[in-house]
């Protein structure tokens, strides 16, 4: 199993990430992310998930707002995650 993605307490700050399961909880970690996380958080998820699980979970999610899913999808299948 690949190690868990670096992600602040402060994205998940109700819970305990030494025993938090980032496999069964991505959509959590996810959408946390794509709404408050900087380029380096972003970059980690899409290492540990992928994007098809991101673009899965954009779909699925009632938490993130038309914007954030629009705004997420463009990034994705843009360049910036590898630039800089």
């Amino acid at each position: 199993m690949e190690k868990a993605p670096h992600i602040p307490q402060h994205l998940l700050s109700e819970y305990d990430l030494t025993t938090f399961n980032f496999d069964k909880s991505y959509k959590i970690v996810i959408e946390r992310v794509l709404e408050r996380g900087n380029l380096e958080e972003w970059r980690a998820i899409f290492h540990y998930y992928g994007a098809e699980k991101i673009l899965e979970t954009i779909e699925w999610s009632k938490q993130l707002d038309e914007r954030d899913k629009a705004f997420s999808r463009f990034f994705l299948k843009s360049d910036f995650l590898d630039a800089a």
